[in-house]
């Protein structure tokens, strides 16, 4: 998965592992993007379970660099495999928009921010003023606000680093409810690849 929140076949699974419904059919093949509004990030090993890929009528398996990349592409933390960073961004969540908090609260408003038209859905906004963990795109790429810089996207890791220019408006990938729950606090785990690139 990328930034973007596109299904890509590439080599290597990451940290993080998706889910979005049963997406393959009997032959294996992707044949939609979604089918449920629920789409969650897991933990790539819990408690010794162990799961067939694409096994049929079951659901589909998808893989994320890390967590900043799964909440780009609009999932959130597990309730079940992660349930201290779900409580966590509950709680950061019930803090922004208030009333009761649950998975089908957020998952809702999720869904309204995640796609327009089948596309992935963005917004402009002023770099200087986005959290740590947010992605973003520039002349096409994706890359991750970290502090003071912007790390290049790659399936395997971070490739790149640069300074964060001070003003520049950009388009944000990150929907705008989890830019928020990062601004309020949540720290997103990222790839080790980030401390190794200059």
């Amino acid at each position: 998965m990328t930034p973007y929140g596109d299904i890509v076949a590439l080599e290597g699974r990451g940290l993080m592992m998706g889910n979005r419904g049963i997406l393959h059919d009997d032959e294996k093949r992707i044949v939609r993007s979604s089918q449920v509004r629920r789409w969650i990030a897991c933990v790539t090993e819990y408690r010794g379970i162990r799961r067939e890929i694409m096994r049929p009528h079951s659901w589909t398996q998808l893989f994320f660099l890390d967590e900043a990349t799964a909440l780009s592409a609009g999932h959130r933390p597990c309730a079940f495999c992660r349930n201290k960073d779900y409580k966590r961004f509950c709680a950061l969540w019930k803090e922004l928009f208030g009333g009761p908090v649950g998975a089908d609260i957020i998952d809702d408003q999720l869904h309204g921010e995640r796609l327009e038209r089948r596309r992935k859905r963005t917004y402009r906004s002023d770099l200087a003023t986005l959290p740590d963990g947010a992605y973003v795109a520039l002349d096409g790429a994706p890359w991750l606000v970290w502090g003071n810089d912007l790390l290049a996207w790659s399936a395997s890791g971070y490739v790149a680093r640069e300074s964060r220019p001070k003003k520049k408006d950009v388009d944000v990938l990150t929907p705008r409810s989890i830019v928020a729950v990062l601004a309020a606090g949540y720290c997103p785990s990222i790839h080790p690849s980030a401390a190794k690139i200059s």
